[in-house]
């Protein structure tokens, strides 16, 4: 009788594996324990519900009876949603490339029964295919191997075990320096594909990240070529298949070097550090293409990933009716039913054919006309997708992971408080509020943030990054409202953060707190990976809060974590965008400081304006009191000028002469 144990879960990913004929355990003691008892070894499977080859995986292997025979025969099987239980996913995909591997997911890795690694893949077919041997052939192999040669897993696993606790050895004599963080934009503008956007060749994934590295270099140095490749890798990606022309939204990556063939699942986190670049381009360009993903994007948000509570979905499956992008791709003859005599001018806007631009089928994308067409084409274009929309309700759609991460959700709420106050829209402001509330409310028990909820319940302890993003959405309500709770909570979060996983003897943040469940290894890092680092981020909201509150201690903490990190840094590189976005908010120390005047209307439209201009700036509305601020603040003593409400900019230790004209404010604010 199959023991399948994940029906009681409430990850999406974890009850799609519930009817398995798989013995499958989730994470835990049970499982530990019976590895244990029958001296077993683990075979642990990490995916998520929006991965295409998690379910290849899913239909060929675990869904199969003969597979899962040897499984259960052989193996205590184990299943870990990576994004319920990132600590676990990135211990254990830290391991598979310390093997040599390239990781990916579905991650399969065989572990001892205390957890150890010592041999793992990715995805394996039932039969060999691929370049891969079939998985039975593997499973077998690695049953006789842990039962035959205990000596060769013991030698894995410590070769691994030692890797994977290794920390560098700090070199005292490196120092960061802006030259440095010059240095490495420059090397990042080598590799960016001039003509197609984005980091040269394929697959081409979004790397926001990295663009937000370059735009700030550009406007530092002064050099077009920087914002160049910003604009034209968002060009190229909002005229792409990788974004959905009908519904909004991008995908996670495009499989191609063009933009053109998406992996067609879409994913919170990819959407809100997309939206952040671009808000802060159209910034500086006011380019009408960015204004207009950024509304379609929001809007597919507000129609398709807002959960009864208010808070945002994980994600959006690839996959409908067991095939990738069935949901989104068209036959020519189908539109051309829909539209009638508009085909022609939407089929060469939107490189559609008889033959197909991808295996057979069409990915709607403008690659081959970027650039916007005259209002009248535009309207008909409009038009058109809207009627391929409503058309399109009517397919089955790809599976929805309703659950609430609280790191991802961080980045959407900060994303959308910015596209706010730049596009002076409350409604955004309010999606931004309700699921902040729900994460600071919800998602808080006894006194620390928790990671996942769904279904009424609330999972696991929050990572640093939840605490970092959660930090960082606090901070940009409080600019975008200029209400003191914002700020009071990005202070409480900042303390149960260091009290947690502040690593007391190199500096810097643990992933997991110190009181959650214990694994083989604590990691701390500072690399990004498909989202900021949270040392990369808590660095830059500790200049912040310093900016806004004019203590020392939170300037000192970022320059500890910018030393943790300096030798590492050195030898990663191309891993590092976020810390050194951090150290050059550090160097410039930016902020906005208004002193209110008798007119508070007049006050508050100049807040509105100074919010809609401080992309990389610290805003704060001071009360005319000279110990609002510690007296090592540049604007301590600061006041309005002859009762108008006045504006000083701030950089490192000197502020601006008094501003009180708005044409002056402007102009000011559009040169940070």
């Amino acid at each position: 009788m199959s023991k399948n144990l994940l029906g009681s879960e409430i990850s999406p990913y974890l009850l799609q594996h519930k009817d398995n004929p798989v013995h499958w355990y989730p994470w835990g003691k049970e499982a530990l324990q019976q590895a244990h008892k029958l001296n077993r070894p683990i075979l642990l499977s990490i995916g998520y519900a929006a991965c295409h080859w998690c379910h290849v995986m899913a239909h060929e292997s675990f869904e199969d009876a003969e597979t899962a025979d040897v499984m259960n025969r052989l193996f205590i099987n184990i299943k870990v949603d990576r994004e319920e239980r990132p600590d676990i996913d990135k211990i254990y995909m830290n391991a598979i490339q310390l093997m040599g591997e390239q990781g990916g997911w579905p991650l399969t890795m065989f572990l001892t029964p205390g957890g150890e690694p010592f041999w793992g893949g990715t995805y394996f077919p039932k039969t060999p295919n691929y370049g891969r041997p079939g998985f039975i052939q593997v499973l077998n192999q690695i049953a006789e191997i842990h039962q035959s040669q205990p000596e060769k897993v013991k030698t894995n696993c410590e070769t691994i075990s030692r890797a994977l606790n290794q920390k560098p050895e700090k070199d005292k004599t490196l120092v960061l320096t802006l030259d440095i963080s010059n240095q490495v934009a420059n090397r990042l503008l080598q590799q960016i594909d001039f003509t197609n956007g984005g980091l040269k060749g394929a697959p081409k994934f979004p790397q926001t990240i990295i663009l937000e590295l370059l735009r700030r270099a550009g406007t530092r140095l002064n050099l077009p070529e920087y914002h160049d490749a910003v604009t034209i890798s968002l060009t190229r990606m909002s005229q792409g298949g990788i974004y959905d022309h009908l519904g909004g939204g991008y995908a996670r990556y495009s499989v191609d070097a063009r933009w053109l063939a998406p992996h067609f699942e879409k994913m919170l986190y990819d959407n809100a550090l997309i939206l952040d670049v671009l808000i802060r381009t159209f910034q500086v360009t006011s380019e009408p293409l960015f204004k207009q993903r950024i509304e379609e994007t929001i809007l597919w948000l507000q129609r398709e990933m807002v959960t009864e509570e208010g808070a945002f979905c994980a994600s959006l499956d690839a996959d409908s009716e067991g095939v990738e992008g069935r949901f989104y791709v068209w036959a020519a003859d189908e539109i051309k039913q829909l539209l009638g005599p508009d085909y022609d001018i939407f089929a060469q806007i939107y490189d559609v054919s008889e033959a197909g631009n991808w295996e057979q089928v069409n990915i709607l994308n403008r690659l081959t006309s970027p650039n916007l067409e005259n209002e009248e084409i535009e309207q008909s274009l409009s038009q058109s997708r809207l009627l391929l929309l409503k058309q399109r309700q009517n397919r089955i759609r790809p599976g929805l992971d309703d659950k609430i991460l609280s790191d991802w959700n961080g980045l959407m709420i900060s994303t959308l408080a910015t596209a706010a106050t730049t596009f002076k829209n409350n409604q955004w402001l309010e999606m931004a509020k309700k699921a902040y509330r729900y994460i600071t409310t919800a998602m808080i028990i006894d006194y620390q943030l928790h990671h996942a909820a769904r279904a009424g319940k609330v999972h696991h302890l929050a990572t640093s990054e939840g605490y970092a993003n959660m930090i960082s959405a606090s901070l940009g309500l409080h600019q975008a409202t200029g209400e003191d709770t914002y700020l009071t909570k990005a202070i409480e979060l900042n303390t149960t953060l260091f009290d947690h996983y502040w690593d007391k003897l190199d500096g810097g943040y643990f992933f997991t707190a110190d009181n959650a469940e214990s694994l083989i290894v604590r990691t701390r890092s500072h690399h990004d990976d498909a989202t900021p680092n949270a040392n990369g981020i808590m660095a830059q909201n500790l200049v912040k809060l310093h900016l806004l509150t004019g203590r020392q201690e939170h300037l000192a903490r970022a320059d500890q974590i910018f030393s943790a990190f300096t030798t590492d840094l050195f030898q990663n590189i191309f891993n590092s965008a976020s810390m050194l976005v951090a150290f050059d908010m550090r160097i410039e120390l930016l902020s906005v400081v208004i002193a209110p005047g008798k007119d508070e209307n007049l006050t508050q439209t100049t807040m509105a304006t100074v919010r809609s201009y401080i992309p990389a700036a610290a805003a704060l509305l001071i009360n005319n009191s000279p110990d609002q601020l510690d007296d090592s603040h540049p604007a301590h003593g600061k006041t309005c000028i002859d009762d108008e409400t006045t504006i000083y900019i701030c950089r490192n230790n000197t502020c601006s002469s008094p501003l009180t004209k708005e044409g002056d404010i402007i102009q000011a604010l559009i040169a940070l």
